[in-house]
Parts: C-alpha cells; structure tokens; sequence
C-alpha cells in the first residue's frame, strides 16, 4: 500500500500524521510512504529523516493525495484536502464531524474511506487514539488558564496557587475524564483550589481515592453547576460524548454572574463545546470576552506543542495503521471492533450514527457495506 503523509495546513498546525520512526515501521512492513517536504519540520523532524527511515519526499500535496492509497493525517481535512479525496481511498485521521456539517457533506460526497481517531473505542469504552491528545489538552488548559488569569492577558489578575497570606484561584473543571483528570492534575500542581464535577459517581470515587482531600469532587447536577461556575476563577470544559455533540453545561444565562475577568478553557469545543458561547479560535486569535469573561476556543490545542503531541499521538496510531495496511481496511475492520468503530463515512454514508443523528442525516450501519 501507499501511504501518504500531506502537511497539516489548518492555522498553527505543526504537528504531522507521521514520525520517521513510524515510516520506517511502515516500510518494514513491506509498504511506500510518501511524506511531502517538510511536513514534519513543525515537529521537530528533519526531512533527512524520513529519507533515512525508507520514505520517499514529494514536493506538493497534490502529488501526495494523487499518488496515495491512504492518507494519515492529524486534523480534520481542510477544504481543499477533502477536494483531493477520491473514492475508495482511505483518510485516517481526527475529523470531529458532529459539529461540522460542511466537512461532513464533503467526505460523503469524495466516497473516501473515512476513519476517525476519536471514535476508535475499545469494550472498556476507553478512546485509545484521542486519549494521547486529551491527555495534552487537559495539561495545556490549566496552563493557559494560568496565563489568562494574569491581568496583561485579559483575566482577573488571579495567581493560581497564590502566595501566603492568599486565596489560590479557583477552579472548576467540568468532566472527570482523561481531558478533566489531566487538567485538575495540573491545576493542583499549581496550587489550586480544584473542584471537579461529573455525573458518574463510580468515576467521582475513583478520584477522591487517587487524591483524597486535594480536590473536591462533585456531583454535575445543574445547581452545583451553576454554584461553581459562579465561583470560579477559571472554568475548563472536558466534556465529552464518544463522536457526538457535547451539551452545554455552562449557558450564555449564567455568564453574567460569572466573576468579571474570569475565565474558561474550553477542550471539548472540538465536538462543539460545553459551554454555550464558546466557539472554535485559533492560536493565531485565541480568546474573546462575552459578559466580561475570557473565552479561549482553540481547537487544536495540542498543536501548540507538537514535538510532544505527535509522539504521543503516533504511538497510538502506528498500530491500527499498520492493520489496515498490512490487511487492507475491510479486513483490518472485521478484525478488530474497535477500529470499525472509527469508520465514519463510507461509500458516500454515514456509518456512525452519533453524526448522522447531529446533522438530522441518514445513517447506515458499517456491516451494511463493508
């Protein structure tokens, strides 16, 4: 097989589909990749090195999805890219399609094999190619709540772990899963006073056992919600429901009595967010105020440190890629539950139906057509 390795082009993406590492292992297996020049430069990887890995560099995208069987990427296809899918080729990578409708319409109409990272599950329920990610997003939202808390940036003014004599600032995390368990970690790292909130109580336990009376856990009822949130020095959104849209926790209502200046990072704006004003921004124009509270929306957070992320993001992915090339992709499916799972859009249909129930479209299950 022929596996193509294109240039994230969405605003500050500097992560890549691929390490040296993993090409080799590709070409090991018996396969071509084809990495375009300088693809992995973001991250801190030479194009020299794919070369000495066995990979052959080409100079344009274009030439990358012409010439490739499957395409491995990072982030979502950006138009242009979904314009270069043909039928039957395979795209392998995060897509986040609940909440985008445009890009959805778009990988129906390529006929494209569209396997989505976030929807890999395994029997435990557990994620294993978005965890890597939500692991660094979770650890980034207390670090970039920290920095727009200080006054320059826009926030309160409010140190984290505060100083002697202080309060620390408060922070409230809604979810108790990897992005919330990563995030409260962090913050209370820092020396925050950290509240973290969800509606499994067995998860609740768990984390009161792992870290006693370092945090607070608490039950996500809409009154606690509401009594938190009002509190807070800073809000983070780790909500999050396997390929579907997330509910909103936190309500464009509740924003004005909310501390002036405070602010909320929200991670799971990737499946559209779980507080209602939040929308996607970019590292390049990250935040904006509603009601005097800073909102930061960046979609890809993960990206801002993409030497860590992409290794951490491709020693999950290496395997199931190498499955679905080394037995082709309907094979690699029948094989494994929870990597047909992740097939999203097949033959012009949605096969997963948590999207085609966002958008009101016609689902089709998996079994159907594979």
């Amino acid at each position: 097989m022929i596996i193509g390795v294109p240039k994230e082009i969405k605003n500050n993406e500097f992560r890549v589909g691929m390490t040296p590492g993993g090409a080799r292992e590709f070409v090991a297996s018996g396969h071509s990749v084809l990495v375009e020049k300088r693809a992995g430069e973001g991250s801190s990887f030479a194009d020299d090195e794919y070369v000495a890995a066995g990979a052959e560099l080409v100079d344009t995208a274009e030439e990358v999805f012409a010439r490739a069987d499957m395409i491995v990427k990072v982030k979502e296809p950006q138009a242009v890219e979904i314009d270069r899918l043909r039928a039957g080729q395979i795209l392998y990578t995060y897509l986040h399609l609940a909440p985008d409708l445009a890009q959805t319409q778009g990988l129906i109409k390529s006929g494209a094999v569209c396997i989505a990272y976030e929807t890999v599950e395994l029997p435990n329920r557990s994620l294993p190619l978005l965890a890597p990610m939500s692991e660094v997003a979770g650890r980034m939202a207390a670090q970039v709540g920290a920095t727009y808390l200080q006054k320059p940036f826009g926030g309160r003014g409010v140190l984290m772990g505060g100083v002697p004599g202080t309060y620390p600032a408060k922070v409230v995390v809604l979810g108790g899963g990897v992005v919330g368990t990563n995030a409260a970690y962090v913050a209370m790292g820092m020396g925050a006073d950290v509240s973290i909130m969800d509606i499994n109580l067995d998860r609740l336990r768990y984390l009161d056992e792992i870290w006693g009376n370092r945090i607070r856990t608490v039950y996500s009822s809409t009154h606690n919600v509401e009594q938190a949130v009002y509190a807070a020095d800073l809000v983070i959104g780790a909500v999050l429901l396997p390929g579907a849209k997330c509910p909103y926790l936190v309500t464009k209502d509740m924003l004005p009595k909310m501390k002036r200046g405070s602010v909320v990072v929200d991670v799971s704006v990737d499946q559209g967010g779980c507080i209602e004003t939040t929308h996607a921004t970019t590292h390049a124009d990250p935040v904006y105020f509603v009601d005097e509270v800073l909102h930061y929306g960046v979609a890809n957070m993960p990206g801002a440190v993409p030497n860590t992320s992409t290794l951490a993001l491709t020693n999950a992915t290496l395997r199931y890629g190498l499955a679905i090339a080394n037995k082709g992709w309907k094979q690699a499916v029948a094989d494994d539950a929870a990597l047909a799972k992740g097939v999203n859009v097949l033959d012009g249909k949605i096969t997963y139906k948590p999207v085609a129930d966002a958008h009101g479209m016609n689902y089709t299950p998996l079994e159907k057509l594979a």
